[in-house]
């Protein structure tokens, strides 16, 4: 099996989850004050080191989706906490399905992958917190901030005095960003890679891939790369709609998120509901018409066949 690393940082232990975090393993902190230890977003890489934890008094969420509560069950003692806006999805299971917004025999399907891989328990008790909201753990302290749009309730922390800021799943990884659920919504996510970049920590960490960047050159170099996939799929649907009027279904299945190769059984469902996002944009921007119902074309090849 492969050695799962980690590193410390002060007050923050990163623990990395195998094959450097990537879906579906995770990257979990554990962050130690004279009074408390909080773990952020267990992870599965935390299973096989159950036996070798220490005591944890509370779990917070940065967001509830399942690689990223994966591990809570491992602290049942602990109280757990997440955003209010996310708290429906951890009190039940039918609150986490509602927060993807699968349906037929996806969902289903679904409903049994995030209990049996995933290890879902509900909890009833679950804490809501808020943007601003400091959890002081004596000697160090964490911060949320609210930042949507990959999830409603999706939060950054801010933990100090290391000056580490855990960014979830803003992972900065070459997929970019997503935005497909149900309870996702692209332009929340835009304004908050806005609000990111000129925040200014030391470290910054992300659940995915990435794991932990410790240059400001590094990290904008990333962000940019991340963000810039957002107008690629802009651009690429642009293309796709610049000769046939095409339906979102046919959107969909041609892939602008996934590449067509991925077996990935939700892909049209998320690829629909992303591409819907950029679709009600681009119309409003003007260039993208609905030529007939449920029928889009690119704007300038619409004017150019009524001549």
């Amino acid at each position: 099996m492969e050695a799962l690393a980690e590193r410390r940082i002060g007050c923050v232990t990163v623990l990395f989850g195998a094959r450097g975090g990537k879906y579906p393993q995770g990257n979990t902190l554990l962050v130690s004050g004279r009074d408390e230890r909080v773990a952020i977003d267990p992870s599965l890489g935390l299973l096989p080191r159950r036996d070798a934890l220490p005591p944890v008094d509370r779990v917070l969420n940065s967001h509830c989706h399942e690689d990223h509560i994966a591990g809570n069950h491992l602290f049942p003692r602990a109280p757990w906490h997440l955003h209010e806006a996310d708290l429906p999805g951890i009190r039940s299971l039918d609150g986490l399905m509602a927060i993807y917004g699968y349906a037929g025999p996806i969902g289903a399907a679904f409903r049994r992958v995030v209990v049996d891989e995933f290890h879902f328990e509900p909890r009833l008790d679950a804490a809501p917190f808020r943007d601003g909201d400091v959890f002081e753990l004596g000697g160090a302290r964490i911060r949320v901030i609210h930042a949507p749009g990959h999830t409603r309730g999706h939060s950054f922390f801010w933990i100090e005095p290391e000056g580490v800021l855990y960014l979830g799943d803003v992972d900065l990884s070459s997929f970019g960003p997503y935005y497909g659920d149900a309870w996702s919504d692209l332009e929340d996510f835009e304004r908050t890679l806005a609000r990111l970049r000129p925040l200014a920590p030391r470290h910054w960490a992300t659940f995915h891939h990435v794991g932990v960047i410790d240059s400001r050159e590094v990290f904008l170099e990333r962000l940019d790369r991340f963000e810039a996939v957002i107008a690629d799929r802009e651009r690429r649907l642009l293309d796709y709609l610049g000769d046939t009027p095409r339906s979102l279904a046919e959107i969909a299945r041609h892939r602008f998120v996934y590449r067509p190769q991925d077996e990935v059984p939700f892909a049209e469902a998320v690829e629909a509901r992303s591409m819907a996002q950029h679709l009600v944009r681009l119309g409003r921007e003007g260039r993208v018409q609905e030529v007939e119902p449920g029928r889009f074309l690119a704007a300038h090849k619409a004017r150019a066949g009524r001549r």
